[in-house]
């Protein structure tokens, strides 16, 4: 058996399987959501109070009424454009002023709306007795914020009518991080015990831009130092399957989308508990409760936590523990991260991604070199001996025990080892997928361009030139390879390269470049050492 075709078919099943999985995705109707949530929340203390938060979504009139209750506050700072709303100081509009938008590369890129049929936001609330959820009306000093120059913070302070709770959301210069802070001052004469949520709310829905036939994670995640990093599938929510630890001293919640995420992070070592919760109209939130310190009459107390809404990187690992897998590098994150590492120090020299993509892929490839040298030899001696193998397989045509019998004895008198050409490219599949998960999560290559017409390297070639390159290179290393004895082996590896190229006309351009240089890599390489093997043969004869 040649194992070598046996892995190409795998690798083109694993393509149907994408191209079949996205299509499936991006078929299925997502349902109208309204755009107010409402959260139900009786008074408590401590934690353990998730199982009185009780969501349910207000009809169409009731939104318009509540949403007539708050006014629009915007913020600007010169990485972010953020949007208040002064009923409950939701975040219901975060646009990356420094990203473009998937469609429209003059507008800035919105990560968080509630407009247009979707909701993505970010609420918060105080849990205890006559304390403001994300459902009371605030009260702000302005309408407009803005990060003066020669300063690196502006904050914006919302009020409660009896000015005992204020909620103050502080923007930094050159941050994608919102620090969201709550001042509580104690009037009753009792000691008051309460706690904070911070959470996320977000349809299910795949963002406009999105790759159809390269799935990518859309939902929400979680990170604690016991557990470390999960992701929670919608589906998992809704059906009330989650497995995530529901209390931790650490940790922080998020909503994950392909180049992008949102994330609260908890501040201090207080334990604090998580939670999911599937709302009505496919609407689901992820959260964290964190308790506030008992407060005494007349004194005043605080809790709070951070807001980071922006790319996903490996860089956030130095924001929180953790943060940078919100990348995602799929199961070979091991090797995908030092990769990646590589290409980017590559870039810094050199300034093009397309460019430092070439020369990682010939970096790699010389790594590899004796691997690689040592499958094409045994495949060089296989296309040697391939009349030799035709004429035992018509000998022995009817008698399937001689023919395997008599095509080992071939092996053994020429020195082949059958697996010789497959072992060899088994070990490279990790390094390779590996490389083509870092090229495919890092924002780093949206809207990258490359040459000419390949102005991002994060979607599909325009003019598809790419694609086609891949196809013919596919074609001249079957010409290299020796030809299947079997007859319909033969077509399927002669389509096969026509059925790629197709595929990879929807891929993003960087990883079809990347597959373009290794394939004309190992042509040259495979076409050096079949030469080689037979003018070894002729020298021999």
């Amino acid at each position: 058996m040649d194992f070598q075709r046996f892995f190409l078919v795998l690798i083109f099943s694993f393509s149907a399987f994408l191209l079949w999985d996205g299509w499936q995705r991006y078929q299925q109707p997502t349902p109208p959501v309204q755009t107010a949530i409402k959260h139900e929340i009786t008074a408590g203390t401590g934690l353990a109070n998730i199982a009185k938060i009780s969501p349910e979504i207000q009809n169409p009139n009731l939104s318009r009424q509540t949403n007539l209750q708050g006014k629009k506050i915007v913020v600007r700072t010169d990485n972010l454009l953020v949007e208040i709303n002064t009923a409950g100081g939701d975040i219901q509009r975060v646009e990356l002023l420094r990203h473009h938008d998937s469609e429209d590369k003059n507008k800035p890129f919105i990560l968080l709306n509630q407009e247009g049929g979707n909701t993505y936001i970010a609420q918060t609330g105080l849990l205890g007795q006559g304390l403001p959820t994300h459902q009371t009306l605030f009260f702000a000093n302005a309408d407009e914020y803005h990060l003066s120059d020669g300063t690196d913070t502006v904050s914006v302070r919302l009020n409660t009518a009896d000015n005992a709770v204020s909620k103050i959301l502080t923007f930094h210069r050159g941050s994608y991080l919102i620090d969201v802070t709550y001042e509580i001052e104690n009037l009753n004469a009792t000691p008051l015990t309460a706690s904070a949520y911070f959470q996320l709310v977000r349809d299910e829905s795949i963002p406009v831009g999105a790759s159809k036939l390269v799935p990518t994670y859309t939902g929400p995640a979680i990170y604690t130092d016991q557990e470390k990093f999960q992701k929670i599938e919608f589906s998992a929510i809704e059906k009330n399957k989650t497995s995530y630890p529901k209390t931790a001293e650490s940790g922080w919640v998020a909503m994950l989308q392909h180049y992008f995420v949102s994330a609260w992070l908890p501040n201090g070592k207080a334990t604090r508990e998580y939670y999911t919760k599937a709302l009505e109209n496919k609407l689901f939130s992820i959260g964290t409760i964190i308790p506030v310190d008992t407060i005494a009459p007349g004194q005043k107390g605080n809790v709070s936590a951070s807001l980071y809404v922006g790319p996903a990187s490996a860089k956030l690992d130095d924001i929180a523990p953790g943060l940078g897998l919100t990348v995602d590098y799929g199961w070979l994150t091991i090797i995908a991260t030092p990769l990646f590492w590589l290409l980017t120090f590559i870039q810094g020299w050199i300034h093009n991604w397309g460019a430092a993509i070439i020369v990682l892929t010939i970096l790699i490839k010389l790594a590899f070199f004796p691997l690689s040298a040592a499958s094409y030899r045994s495949m060089a001696k296989m296309r040697i001996v391939a009349p030799k193998l035709e004429k035992i397989k018509q000998q022995y045509s009817n008698d399937r025990e001689k023919l395997n019998k008599a095509m080992m004895d071939l092996y053994k008198t020429e020195k082949i080892n059958p697996l010789g050409g497959c072992l060899p490219m088994l070990i490279q599949i990790p390094v390779f997928i590996s490389l083509y998960w870092a090229i495919l999560s890092s924002v780093e290559l949206r809207h990258a361009p490359f040459i000419g017409w390949i102005n991002d390297l994060s979607t599909a070639d325009p003019y598809y030139v790419l694609p086609a390159i891949m196809g013919i290179s596919m074609l001249i290393q079957g010409k290299l390879n020796p030809t299947p004895p079997d007859p319909l082996q033969a077509k399927l590896m002669q389509l096969m390269p026509v059925i790629f190229s197709v595929v990879f006309f929807f891929f993003p351009a960087g990883l079809v470049l990347y597959s373009v240089v290794n394939n004309i890599l190992s042509i040259a390489q495979q076409w050096y050492i079949t030469r080689a093997q037979e003018t070894e043969l002729k020298v021999a004869v």
